[in-house]
């Protein structure tokens, strides 16, 4: 089983998944998965497929409504992304500083 970092990084790699992400982000509520679909040049099924990998990242959950799905985005889960790439900033910011300082030092 992947771990959840990676079902996020697998989830966002994609353009039309972040798109479909965006989409469901800025919407004032839920939206239908047709009603995502009729903003894609592509399948129901395609955009079902997709909607499945941001579901497995934790980044979209469904509710069924009678024979109608409807998705809600959970941006939360993009902070595991943001910790991850905060400690490698700090690394590459304590790596710079130090060669700063060294080649401060060879002047």
């Amino acid at each position: 089983m992947q771990d959840k970092i990676t079902r996020l990084f697998k989830a966002i790699a994609d353009p039309t998944r972040r798109d479909i992400f965006h989409a469901l982000v800025i919407a004032t509520s839920a939206l239908s998965i047709t009603q995502i679909s009729n903003q894609f040049d592509m399948t129901r099924q395609g955009v079902t497929k997709h909607i499945k990998t941001l579901e497995e990242a934790g980044l979209v959950y469904i509710n069924s409504q009678g024979r109608e799905r409807f998705c809600n985005a959970n941006p939360k889960e993009l902070q595991e992304v943001n910790k991850w790439i905060k400690f490698y900033e700090q690394f590459w910011d304590d790596k710079l500083s130090s060669l700063g300082d060294y080649l401060d030092s060879k002047t």
